[in-house]
């Protein structure tokens, strides 16, 4: 998979700043987790850039209009298939089978937690986040409301891992990328 290219796709659709600081925070955490299981991080990262191709301009058919805009790219089959298998149970019958997509499932909802957490923060970053007071926010229903707490679970029990660990290995992964994200959303 061609990561410019892949770019220049996410961004024929996409426009909204909130929205791409949305997908290079998951392509940076799928590049992590790819690392940490010695997989494909290149091919991990676009999967995570463009699983939500298609969600800002046809959020009603989210994860079914993907397959048509992921193959003007000539997106292979198994690249298709890990892109909609996020929406599984909420807007698509596509079950994540492999690792990456039971990550992509779980890290989707889960970063856009932790981001929120970090706003909350006096240093307005992930770098000093603890797991402890992301349990609180995520206990807490009415902190970033649209965050699924139930697919979050789900997500983690489709992993075998403990909450926590999710949480754990989720904040570190995206440590890794924050700044470079940050900077490149003021160019």
């Amino acid at each position: 998979m061609d990561r410019e290219k892949a770019f220049e796709l996410l961004k024929k659709y996409n426009k909204d700043a909130f929205h791409i600081r949305h997908v290079l925070t998951v392509e940076g955490a799928m590049k992590y987790f790819a690392r940490k299981n010695n997989e494909d991080e290149n091919f991990w990262g676009c999967v995570g850039l463009l699983h939500d191709i298609d969600f800002e301009n046809w959020p009603e058919e989210h994860c079914l209009k993907a397959p048509e805009l992921l193959k003007e790219i000539n997106a292979p089959e198994e690249f298709i298939h890990a892109v909609c298998s996020h929406g599984y149970g909420l807007c698509c019958d596509v079950k994540p089978e492999l690792l990456m997509e039971k990550i992509l499932f779980a890290v989707d909802e889960l970063t856009g937690l932790v981001g929120a957490a970090a706003l909350m923060r006096p240093s307005k970053s992930v770098q000093d986040m603890e797991v402890s007071s992301l349990k609180k926010k995520f206990k807490d229903k009415k902190f970033a409301a649209g965050c699924s707490r139930d697919v979050i679970r789900q997500g983690a029990e489709m992993l075998g891992w403990e909450l926590d660990d999710l949480f754990a290995q989720t904040i570190d992964a995206m440590k890794v990328d924050e700044e470079k994200i940050n900077k490149f959303m003021v160019e």
